[in-house]
């Protein structure tokens, strides 16, 4: 496999860790030079974007990775901590392990192009400019790093990386209620962070591989060896295939990664964060942050606990349906422009996880794609609140009317998020969310047939945002309002490029994953050693 390096280093390591570069490269500016801190971070962010065109150039679509080394593409193992002990835990070895596959190479370029955008959005920030751009750039690098992990200590550290900037991204410079919003975030996220690694340990104890080293067993994080049933200690707590503490185990870590997506009834922290949250977090939350608990289910949660995947399919179907309407039902009911964005990336992510419960190939791309495809319109719903709020500093959609005369050019990337939003064909989500209804309906009929009323639902309220805020008659207090500037529009036009171009030509996204999203299912499948139940 080709290996790609600058520097004798790895391109994945310079991808994940380019923002931390430049976050001490903020921090050494002198304190008044707001616009070098700026445009250090854009230049970052460009370069992280030019790498992910690299690996997008690079990767082969034919191979797929799942749970073999040799499926990894762009490797990067080096031993990291290594403790020889005398007690019964025998050898602690850790290692830098990355590597990418089709499920996660199209969150890598995901998570580079939304961190492009939010920084062009976070330009307008006043208050603690260091601040702010250096804690953008830690999470940066925690986002990146969950996505090319391939062992789980590792992957649980830029879990956790993630959650401190937030917090104080959404508690610093937040609105109002940002404290609260910002606590609440943080204990959830953490209480999911607590079972994770729990269910980290027992996993750790149960699995063993020979150290090379020695010819003896040791325990591993290797996210790959635990996907292997041979590498499970049949008298180790979660050896054995089906039995209650694998499902147990398979539980904690659904609940960690639930919180994240969010799933319902986890989900209520996400739209005080967003309404809270400045608009350059908001996309980031929506855009990478809710992706990385579809992520951990399909990375860590389905190819090691295949039986479990396979018994708890159809409940995860079922919260899959209560996110789709109940989401687009709270949002049909808001009348703050965030809070309904927020309660509509509820309804969608929803669809992400029906195509994932299905667990057949039409299901488990339309999933991955949707989560591609949500996290580039969602950004592009939070920067069309931004660039409204920034100008009128409100965000109540019965304050409005009539702004597509007074702001014809935000009118027109309005209409293309809205519509790509709900899914109009030649749009990017059309093609997502007809593949997921295209695998769930071979599998759960009925609840596919109640699950697409969502799409009615999310018309509903989109449309009637679109006339509240766009249509009618302009209030005379708005006259003053100014159209989209060069820089926001900077930020929304490539977003709003690759959401069409996708719509109408989807093959360059889903060739990347077919081959991984087909092995997916066929591991879960056939590791769990029974049929598929279809109820």
């Amino acid at each position: 496999m080709m290996e790609l390096k600058f520097l004798n280093v790895g391109i994945l390591t310079w991808i994940t860790f380019l923002p931390v570069l430049g976050m001490i490269v903020v921090l050494l500016l002198p304190k008044n030079n707001k616009t070098a801190m700026r445009w250090t971070s854009l230049g970052v962010t460009i370069l992280q974007m030019a790498l992910s065109v690299v690996i997008f150039q690079y990767f082969n679509r034919g191979l797929a990775g799942i749970n073999t080394v040799d499926g990894m593409q762009f490797k990067e193992f080096i031993p990291w901590i290594d403790v020889q002990s005398l007690a019964i835990l025998g050898r602690l070895k850790i290692d830098y392990f990355l590597g990418i596959d089709g499920i996660s190479v199209s969150m890598v370029m995901l998570t580079a192009l939304v961190s492009f955008v939010a920084t062009i959005a976070s330009w307008n920030i006043e208050k603690s400019v260091k601040g702010f751009f250096a804690l953008l750039l830690l999470l940066n690098t925690g986002m990146m790093g969950v996505f090319v992990s391939l062992d789980f200590f590792l992957f649980y550290i830029f879990w956790e990386v993630m959650l401190l900037p937030m917090y104080f991204l959404i508690g610093v410079w937040g609105g109002p209620r940002r404290e609260y919003a910002a606590i609440k975030f943080f204990i959830y996220t953490l209480f999911g962070s607590v079972l994770m690694l729990l269910a980290m340990l027992a996993l750790y104890f149960s699995v063993s591989v020979i150290d090379p080293s020695t010819g003896m067993k040791m325990h591993t994080f290797n996210m790959l060896a635990m996907m292997n049933p041979a590498n499970f200690d049949p008298a180790s707590l979660l050896g054995g295939l089906g039995t209650s503490m694998r499902y147990y185990a398979y539980v904690a870590l659904f609940i960690g990664f639930a919180i994240k997506v969010p799933i319902f009834p986890f989900h209520t922290w996400l739209p005080d964060a967003h309404v809270e949250a400045p608009t350059a977090i908001s996309v980031i939350l929506a855009g990478v942050l809710l992706k990385m608990g579809t992520y951990g289910l399909m990375r860590i949660a389905f190819p090691i606990f295949p039986d479990a995947a396979i018994y708890f399919a159809y409940p995860l179907a079922f919260v899959g349906f209560i996110n789709i309407i109940y989401g687009a039902l709270c949002a049909m009911a808001q009348t703050d422009f965030k809070k309904l964005i927020a309660y509509s990336s509820v309804s969608h992510m929803g669809i992400v996880i029906l195509g994932m419960a299905a667990f057949n190939s039409q299901g488990m791309v339309g999933a991955i794609f949707q989560m591609f495809n949500h996290g580039t319109i969602t950004a592009m719903l939070f920067l069309i609140v931004g660039v409204l709020y920034d100008r009128a500093h409100t965000r109540g959609l019965n304050d409005f009317g009539g702004l597509m005369n007074k702001m014809p050019k935000y009118s027109a990337v309005m209409v293309i998020a809205f519509f790509a939003a709900l899914g109009l064909p030649s749009m990017s989500g059309f093609v997502s969310e007809a593949f997921v209804f295209l695998g769930a309906f071979q599998t759960y009929r009925y609840l596919t047939i109640a699950s697409a009323f969502g799409i009615v639902l999310t018309a509903g309220y989109m449309l009637w945002t679109l006339q509240r805020v766009f249509l009618g008659t302009l209030p005379e207090k708005w006259n003053g309002l100014t159209d989209i500037n060069t820089r926001e529009l900077i930020s929304l036009v490539p977003l709003a490029v690759i959401v069409i171009f996708l719509g109408i030509y989807p093959m360059p996204i889903i060739n990347l994953m077919n081959t991984s999203a087909n092995a997916l299912v066929e591991f879960v499948r056939s590791g769990a050693g029974m049929a598929l139940v279809g109820r």
